[in-house]
Parts: structure tokens; sequence; C-alpha cells
């Protein structure tokens, strides 16, 4: 599985060759740092004075590297992957294996910090439902107006809450079809894959 990197982030990166590896180095460690501890634009300045570039210049450099990182711990691609997707950035040789030890250094870390930003969000535990026909109101005698309630009861971070949502039912039919069609695309090879790799978020690729 190779990155799809884009225009911007190519752009990004395309400063990390203007500069010294020990500088990429220490970008990359800027970077897992953020990751941890949110950006400081003090940082950038400093960079930026240091190596007299913007300091736009030095926060997009940075900005690429916790992309690039990121998105491959994520996916926890392979070494071979990772070499080939930077491979198509054009860097010299030496960059790119710089790259892939950040990358290799850095993943297991990585993948844990993500994991606790994720948001603890909430799952299903029951649901209820009823249907309702209004056959007339004021205004018309005669009317067949369906609804649907549905009560959904939820666990939350050990707590109970539930969501009471109505509808008619053509909308309905169009929210199980999209269900659906969602399920059948989690019979696929790629998405099983990236669930693996989420409930296992210090494993390595299978």
């Amino acid at each position: 599985m190779l990155l799809d990197l884009s225009e911007e982030h190519k752009e990004h990166l395309a400063f990390l060759p203007k500069v010294d590896s020990a500088v990429v180095a220490e970008f990359g460690r800027i970077a897992v740092e953020f990751l941890r501890r949110g950006s400081n634009p003090k940082i950038y300045e400093g960079a930026a004075r240091k190596l007299s570039v913007s300091s736009d210049t030095v926060q997009h450099g940075v900005e690429g590297l916790i992309y690039l990182l990121t998105e491959s711990s994520k996916l926890m691609i392979s070494e071979l992957d990772f070499q080939d997707s930077v491979f198509i950035l054009g860097f010299p040789e030496e960059l790119n294996k710089l790259l892939l030890q950040l990358y290799l250094d850095n993943r297991k870390e990585i993948r844990t910090i993500l994991s606790e930003l994720a948001p603890d969000l909430p799952s299903y535990h029951s649901l209820e439902w009823r249907l309702d026909v209004q056959l007339a109101s004021r205004s018309l005698r005669q009317q067949i107006k369906p609804s649907v309630t549905i009560k959904l009861h939820l666990n939350q971070n050990g707590d109970h809450n539930t969501q009471v949502l109505q509808t008619d039912p053509a909308t309905l039919l169009h929210l199980v079809q999209q269900l659906e069609q969602a399920l059948e695309e989690m019979k696929t090879n790629h998405c099983r894959r990236v669930v693996r790799n989420i409930k296992n978020p210090l494993g390595e690729m299978e």
C-alpha cells in the first residue's frame, strides 16, 4: 500500500533536500514532539532564523513530515511500501534512508499517540422503534402520513444514554441501503486490513 500524497504535501516536503540531514532528523524529532504536546510557533521561528528562511517554510516542512509519519504509521505500511512512497518525490537516496529510519524508529509511538487522541465514541446497546400513521388533520380530512420513531440506546464511558430520532419511511429506507453498502465495503480486504490495525495499534502489519 502506497501513500497518496497530495501536491500540497509534496510541496511542503520539497524543502527537506535543501537542508542537512541533521536538520531533517531534528525536524522529525520536532514532528513527534508536536504530536505529543501540540505545536509551538517559537520553535518554527528559532529554526527559521538558523536556516535563514521564513517560519512558514519551516512550519510547512515539519507539517509535511508529520503527515508523512502519521499516515504511514496509521496504515503500518511496510518498509518497502514506505520507500516506494517517498521514491516518487525524487529525493536523494541518503534522504530517503533517513526518512525511512525516522518512520521505523517512531511508528509505534506515533500509533500510541494517535490512539490516545482518538475520541471515545458511543457504542450501540439496543434499539426500539414505533410506526405512526397520521390519517387526518384539521386542514386535511384524508391523508396518510407515516413516520418512524426510533429510540436508540447507547453506551459511552460506562454511561448509558438515549437518543430519540424520527423520520419518514423513505428516508429510513435510504439510510438502511447506505448502511448495507457500508457493511459490504467492510468485507473488502482493504477495510479488514485497516480495522485490524485500528484494533491493534502496537502490532505489526500483517
